[in-house]
């Protein structure tokens, strides 16, 4: 063969790939003018330029380390520049959720799960910041600072929360209140690693712009308290175009976060079905109708909702059976709190006649459940509540108490934590549930000026008490301490962390472990008054302890906390963090002398 035929096959193939880079410029200029044509008005800088801006605000919670009066530790520190990123440690300036580990499972306290949780859904906590700029995302940044892996989800809003509220008329449409849309997902990790991080996730693109924003965090697998300083948000103005490599469908979707968003997204639209749709007698089931119905029912209890509500759809036999009011003793509704609306309520109030366990936490927020549904509700499956669960429940009003108080006799768990709308006067209704056995009242507007009398009530008419979180109670004494102990030997669990007016010199923590023998959970928290002797004092009657936070004493030795760990052989969990005469040394030496025990030194880097 002639050398210039291969010349002449090179030069062809420059030439083509430069037709076709040619071609391709000139398609992406006519694309651009074109665009320009039709928005005459766009800015000046380059097209669909990306906005970076940190939060503006945050506007919802549910659960802070710190004092609702103060900046410390809490979550409108995520508002805003960073104050200690890149820096790393415990530092007063960051957002901290209210636990870590799985400590607080192993209460006395702790609640048994709810049966049906789906398993994708592992969210302990959340908080809600809004944005200047409504934006279609590209990337969503975390910062930070000390113990990072918290963050288990980020989801989008398509709402604007700057907009003016919409009129009366149209209250009842959900959508117009917005609709949540998963950016990012991912199960529980181990990072193990305290230092500071920019958490960059890979997002999804959304087909609407947001500038409301929510991480949900799950902190079970952390050794310490995660602590976060600031969140940016990137975005463009104009709609993206997915890429071919965005537009491909990923496996892992369809597994998980996929099968995620048809439970929630799909849960109105099948009781819709099942409430209008005939079913008709189908061919012979084989075998499967002649199972016991016991044995079916078992069956179907270790389905979700939403494919419960799907399979009820297929013949009359599974429909009995998925209706079966049995099958909602317990319903947990949390993990679909995104797309609960009255609508859904409506639709369940049929199969929930004998539901005993009720959780609606975090739902109903933005309207999406009004008054008059949650009501209609409880009307019809109130009468056999004995636990109800409405944490962050913003729909809340002193209505909605009145209701439970009428419709709910058997109540004996309710668990307001951070519903910060109810109005003070509201709670007097739960004065109406003579059975209750738990009540959580957390950041909430209950006024309260003497924790002195509202301990000497609770030893006087609470002697079975078990449990008693009085967390950041700022004016309760030794006197207040004194009736507790004396009125109500079989605490268990006790919490005084951050109660400033307690002081050792008293002799209260002494007395208390005196008169406590059965205490299992003592945290003293940041108080600088526990000495050795209060130390000395458990050590001696409370060898059933089990967690101990004595965070920030001054006045506790090694020796001390030696004496407590060989008498208190079930102890898991003890906090030294910031005390002053317990160094890294000591604590390694008492970590080799036992082992087993979880003992948090923390100090600021």
């Amino acid at each position: 063969m002639s050398p210039v035929f291969p010349m002449l096959t090179v030069l062809t193939m420059v030439y083509y790939i430069c037709l076709r880079r040619r071609a391709r410029t000139a398609a992406r200029g006519e694309m651009m003018r074109s665009r320009r044509v039709v928005e005459p008005n766009s800015r000046t800088s380059p097209l669909n330029a990306e906005v970076v801006q940190y939060a503006k605000e945050v506007v919802d919670f549910s659960s802070h380390y710190g004092s609702e009066n103060s900046m410390s530790y809490t979550m409108w520190n995520l508002a805003g520049v960073p104050n200690v990123f890149p820096g790393s440690g415990d530092f007063t300036q960051t957002a901290v959720f209210r636990t870590y580990g799985t400590w607080w499972d192993q209460c006395p306290s702790a609640s048994l799960p709810f049966k049906r949780t789906p398993p994708h859904f592992q969210s302990q906590d959340y908080v809600e910041l809004t944005f200047e700029q409504q934006v279609y995302p590209t990337a969503v940044h975390v910062l930070e600072t000390y113990h990072p892996g918290a963050v288990i989800r980020i989801l989008a809003c398509s709402a604007n929360p700057y907009s003016p509220s919409p009129p009366a008329e149209v209250r009842e449409v959900s959508s117009f209140f917005g609709r949540w849309e998963i950016l990012w997902s991912e199960r529980p990790t181990k990072v193990n690693a305290s230092q500071a991080r920019q958490f960059k996730p890979c997002i999804k693109q959304i087909n609407f712009p947001t500038n409301l924003i929510r991480l949900e965090v799950n902190s079970s697998l952390l050794d310490y308290y995660t602590e976060l300083d600031a969140v940016l948000l990137h975005g463009t103005k104009d709609k993206p175009v997915l890429s071919l490599e965005t537009s491909l469908i990923d496996m892992n979707d369809l597994e998980d976060d996929g099968c995620e968003e048809k439970d929630v997204c799909g849960m109105d639209s099948l009781n819709k079905k099942l409430n209008s749709t005939a079913l008709k007698e189908g061919p012979s089931n084989g075998y499967f109708d002649k199972l016991p119905y016991e044995l079916i029912q078992l069956i179907l209890n270790h389905l979700t909702l939403p494919d419960l509500c799907r399979l009820s759809q297929t013949c009359r036999l599974l429909n009995q059976h998925c209706c079966d009011p049995l099958q909602y003793i317990h319903l947990n509704l949390q993990p679909y709190w995104a797309k609960l609306n009255d609508t859904s309520l409506e639709f369940l109030q049929a199969r929930c006649a004998l539901v005993q366990w009720l959780n609606l936490s975090w739902t109903g927020n933005r309207g999406f459940i009004s008054v008059a549904g949650f009501s209609r509700f409880l009307m019809v499956c109130g009468s056999q509540l004995v636990r109800l669960e409405l944490s962050c429940s913003h729909f809340l009003d002193e209505t909605c108490l009145e209701i439970i108080s009428e419709m709910c006799p058997n109540l004996q768990d309710l668990n307001l934590s951070s519903c910060g709308k109810l109005p003070p006067q509201a709670f007097s209704h739960i004065a109406k549930l003579c059975g209750l056995r738990r009540l959580v009242l957390y950041r909430t507007k209950v006024e309260i000026e003497e924790y002195d009398v509202i301990a000497s009530m609770i030893a006087a008419k609470c002697k079975k008490l078990r449990t008693l979180d009085l967390w950041r109670c700022k004016n309760i004494t030794e006197n207040g301490i004194a009736e507790l102990a004396s009125g109500c030997p079989l605490l268990e669990e006790l919490d005084l962390g951050w109660c400033p007016t307690l002081q050792s010199s008293t002799g209260c923590f002494a007395r208390l472990a005196r008169q406590l023998p059965n205490l299992q959970k003592l945290f003293l928290t940041a108080n600088r008054s526990v000495c050795d002797t209060d130390i000395e004092e458990l050590a001696s009657n409370c060898i059933q302890l089990r967690q101990l936070d004595i965070l920030g004493t001054r006045m506790v030795s090694p020796a001390s906390l030696r004496k407590l760990l060989e008498s208190c052989k079930d102890l898991c969990l003890l906090d030294v963090s910031f005390c002053s005469q317990i160094d890294n040394r000591a604590v390694l030496e008492l970590h080799v002398s036992f082992p087993k025990v979880f003992i948090k030194k923390s100090f600021t880097q």
